[in-house]
């Protein structure tokens, strides 16, 4: 059983692939916040934005096998697009649900798939895009990948922590949803961060400055 929150077409708004026409798949449920805010205080991760609990939001449900998910989220794919398609899943945490079958049965209706995770959960065989987001003092199951995106800062999770893992990129994204949901509050600290570690590169949600879902 595939527990869904959301899944919608849009353009993908941070890290490496930001502009990138996209479905995403927002599955319900973390190990590191149960979503409600009576427990963030206590949290592993205190700062998520997202609303990731029940299966109540837009194209949300549950759903009982890998082909059955495969579908629906296809069919949120433009007709006669071009491109190659591209899919999304994220969360919460999404390798709390993501297996291989999921993954196969995208790969046979033509997609790439693409994971957005904390990284504290090992991954399934198949992922064509890993990117990895650290949240606070949580180990990593995972340590290579595509894509190790830092939200900062986190005083737990400071960037020379990670510079020695095995990922192609290095996305620093400032904390924060003020001015330009790009975490206004903390972006100059992150410039200055990525102007003296030019290993790490700006992120900004633009998904928020652009007002796409």
């Amino acid at each position: 059983m595939y527990q869904v929150k959301e899944a919608f077409y849009t353009l993908q708004g941070e890290g490496a692939q930001t502009g990138r026409a996209s479905v995403f798949c927002r599955f319900a449920g973390c190990n590191l916040w149960s979503g409600r805010e009576q427990d963030r205080a206590s949290a592993a991760c205190t700062f998520c934005d997202t609303d990731f609990v029940g299966t109540q939001g837009q194209n949300g449900g549950r759903f009982t096998t890998a082909a059955a998910l495969a579908k629906h989220l296809a069919a949120q794919w433009p007709e006669a697009s071009g491109g190659t398609p591209y899919v999304v899943f994220t969360g919460g945490e999404p390798l709390l649900q993501l297996d291989e079958a999921l993954i196969e049965a995208m790969h046979e209706r033509g997609f790439e798939v693409a994971v957005e995770t904390n990284g504290t959960l090992p991954a399934p065989e198949g992922i064509d895009w890993l990117c990895v987001s650290p949240k606070g003092a949580s180990a990593l199951a995972l340590t290579a990948g595509d894509e190790l995106k830092l939200v900062y800062p986190q005083p737990e999770a400071p960037p020379e922590r990670f510079t020695q893992l095995a990922f192609r990129h290095f996305f620093l994204q400032p904390m924060g949803t003020e001015a330009l949901g790009s975490g206004s509050d903390h972006l100059g600290a992150t410039l200055d961060y990525c102007l003296t570690h030019p290993r790490w590169r700006l992120s900004l949600q633009t998904h928020k400055i652009t007002g796409i879902d």
